[in-house]
C-alpha cells in the first residue's frame, strides 16, 4: 500500500494549508527506496531559512543514509519499538540544539528555534512526497559520543526520512496504529486565554 492509497488527512475545525492537513508521521518506511537528494537538500533548506531569535540558528543537524556506518550508529541508539520501524528509513537525521554560544552565553530559545527548523523540514519534505517521523526515544548521550558533539550541543530527536513503505512489513501494533483515525484535542483545550 503506497502513500498515495493511504489517505491520512486530517479532518479539521478551520481551514488549513494542504500541506499541513495531509502531514502525519507513519511508520512504514521503503526499506529499499534510497533518498531523492534533491528533496532532500530542499528539506534542509527549508529548515536552513527557519527564522531564530536574533538569527543566531542554534541547530546542527547529523544526516545519515541508509548503508553507512552513521545510519547504523544513529539507528543503534534508538530504543523500544523505534527499533522495529525505523532503521527502513531512508535518511536518519539526529536534530542537535545549541544551547550556549561559543563563549558559554545560555541560548535560552534554542530548542524552540530547533523545533521551528525541524517543523520547516518536514513540511517541506511531506509537500515533496517524502514521509517523516520525529523520536525522541533515543540514547541522547550515545549519539553524543559516537559523533564528538560539543558540550553545548544537545542531540534532541531522531528523524526518519524517506519514502512511505509496506504496512504488511510491520509488527501488528505498529499497523493498527498507522491506520487508526487521527484525533487532536480541541483548541479550546490548549488556549489559556482566548480574549
Amino acid at each position: 500500500m503506497g502513500a498515495a492509497t493511504l489517505d491520512r488527512t486530517a479532518t479539521t475545525d478551520h481551514p488549513v494549508l494542504d500541506v499541513l492537513a495531509g502531514r502525519w508521521s507513519p511508520r512504514a518506511y521503503d526499506a529499499t527506496a534510497p533518498i531523492d537528494e534533491q528533496k532532500l537538500a530542499s528539506a534542509l533548506e527549508a529548515a536552513r531559512w527557519t527564522p531564530s531569535a536574533n538569527n543566531v540558528q542554534p541547530w546542527k543537524f547529523i544526516v545519515a543514509r541508509r548503508g553507512t556506518a552513521e545510519h547504523t550508529a544513529i539507528a543503534d541508539s534508538l530504543m523500544g519499538f523505534n527499533q522495529a520501524w525505523a532503521p527502513a528509513a531512508a535518511v536518519l537525521i539526529v536534530a542537535v540544539a545549541v544551547t550556549h554560544s561559543d563563549e558559554g552565553r545560555e541560548i535560552p530559545s534554542a530548542l524552540y528555534d530547533l523545533g521551528q527548523a525541524m517543523a520547516h523540514l518536514s513540511v517541506q519534505a511531506h509537500h515533496d512526497g517524502l514521509v517523516v517521523h520525529q523520536m525522541t526515544g533515543f540514547d541522547p548521550a550515545a549519539i553524543s559520543t559516537r559523533f564528538g558533539l560539543a558540550q553545548n550541543e544537545r542531540p534532541f530527536t531522531v528523524t526518519a526520512l524517506g519514502e512511505f513503505g509496506d504496512l504488511e512489513a510491520l509488527p501488528e501494533a505498529l499497523r493498527e496504529r498507522e491506520v487508526a483515525p487521527r484525533t487532536r484535542r480541541p483548541i479550546a483545550e490548549s488556549l489559556v486565554v482566548d480574549a
